[in-house]
């Protein structure tokens, strides 16, 4: 058997437990992971069906020009639709998107143009705006809004919403999904609501969007918006394809908790997935208090980890904007802002004076001693010379092995602070870590005081 075409391949994607990430929660997790489909993402679906129904009615006519504004996965989906019908396609995304988003975009032949996040909706230059226009501008072209084409919400009710019941032979009690244009939780959870009315639809929403006050209150309130880091769902407007009529409650996740939450699924369940996947993870732990052991989850994950390997999955990234613990945990953490220098040494046959020079040279207070073999058979330190020179003007000339102390104690680079801590006193103002490596580092004293000054 063989597909004629990749858009054959659209649907059918995987529902895979959870055993990990969610271990504390007693009901039952499954992961719809959408990330098989063609463009390795939820949004294949009704990107494709979107297509269908504008060529049907006549809005998209042979050799046309696609126009979209796309957090990046619709533009996907309609790249390549677009390209197998034979459409150019035209996208506009926001500077928030990764890299990689607008890289795919572009490898598929579509034309992406980047506006400025930080803007109103109404701003001419949002990219609400600049693809609106542009979709009246281009001569043949057809404007997408995905936000309000009922074909979005369509997509999910005919396909996924099915998928889902039958994967879960209709035992499944809650269906979770983080919400963006609002297709896939308001076409999914018709279908469900239609098939069982006490299942519970649970939408993801980030801090600053809007839809989590205005689901409880009825209140658009624009004191809600302010830029936020997570990509793929929250809005700053209210999309005609967001029902919240069929969604329960929403849940609001913190950018720095999906953005872990998306590392822990790629270490912890080897699932790459993006970061609304994470968002919606952290979402069903913030709410676990309210699930029965007998509960069946269903949590959708949109997207695939290639489209953040720059951002979430990028330790300076991530680091940069406080998203990573800092705090050290083993001697390599410690020796990390040095452990690219090479360690500075000095050998037992050499004279005192070398071993002065070198200290000076380098500006360090310790330094361990060698023999011919590169052994470690002793120890500098300043404070111990200075009380030699106070008796011993002519300890300059004298061999290092005469007025060198015990070798520096030698920890592996896995040892804790604590382990380590106990391993540098009066006596002892250094230690030695042996790298992954096999490369060996000095630890001083003041190493450990930066680390537990700056916790």
């Amino acid at each position: 058997m063989y597909y004629n075409n990749i858009l054959e391949t659209i649907g059918n994607t995987p529902l895979v437990r959870l055993n990990s990430v969610t271990k504390e929660v007693s009901a039952t997790i499954l992961a719809k992971i959408e990330t098989t489909n063609p463009g390795n993402s939820v949004k294949d679906r009704m990107a494709l069906q979107m297509i269908l129904d504008a060529e049907a009615d006549g809005r998209l006519q042979p050799g046309g020009t696609i126009v979209e504004g796309t957090s990046g996965n619709t533009g996907m989906g309609l790249a390549i639709a677009g390209l197998i019908k034979g459409y150019k396609c035209v996208f506009v995304t926001t500077d928030k998107q990764s890299k990689e988003k607008v890289d795919i975009l572009k490898a598929v032949g579509a034309e992406v143009i980047v506006c400025p996040t930080d803007v109103d909706a109404a701003d001419a230059r949002s990219y609400y705006s600049v693809s609106k226009r542009l979709g009246s501008e281009i001569p043949g072209a057809w404007y997408v809004n995905q936000y309000d084409n009922p074909s979005n919400v369509k997509a999910h009710y005919e396909q996924t919403g099915p998928e889902i019941w039958e994967q879960t032979e209709g035992k499944l009690t809650h269906f979770v999904v983080g919400v963006g244009t609002g297709g896939t939780i308001s076409g999914v959870g018709k279908y469900l609501k239609e098939q069982n009315p006490d299942i519970q639809i649970w939408g993801i929403d980030t801090y600053g969007s809007v839809f989590k006050k205005y689901h409880e209150t009825g209140e658009f309130d624009e004191r809600e918006i302010y830029p936020y880091i997570t990509e793929g769902i929250g809005e700053d407007i209210l999309p005609k394809c967001v029902n919240f009529d069929v969604i329960d409650r929403f849940e609001k996740v913190t950018d720095k908790d999906g953005l872990i939450y998306q590392r822990r699924l790629a270490k912890e369940e080897g699932i790459l997935v993006g970061n609304s996947a994470g968002s919606a993870v952290k979402g069903i732990l913030q709410l676990e208090h309210l699930l029965k052991p007998t509960d069946v989850v269903v949590v959708l994950f949109h997207d695939h980890a290639t489209r953040y390997m720059g951002k979430a999955f990028n330790d300076d990234w991530m680091r940069d904007r406080g998203f990573l613990d800092t705090k050290p945990k083993t001697a390599l953490d410690l020796i990390s802002s040095h452990k690219h220098l090479p360690l500075v040494t000095v050998n037992e046959t050499e004279l005192t004076k070398v071993a002065f020079d070198k200290m000076e040279k380098y500006g360090i207070s310790q330094m361990p001693v060698v023999n011919e073999n590169g052994d470690f058979v002793g120890s500098l330190n300043d404070h111990h010379m200075f009380r030699l020179l106070l008796n011993d003007n002519g300890i300059a000339t004298k061999p290092v092995k005469e007025v060198m102390q015990d070798a520096f104690p030698i920890v592996g680079y896995y040892e804790d602070m604590e382990k380590v801590s106990k391993a540098i006193n009066k006596e002892n103002p250094a230690v030695l870590v042996k790298d992954l490596g096999g490369v060996y580092h000095i630890l001083t004293k003041y190493d450990l005081i930066s680390a537990l000054a700056n916790c």
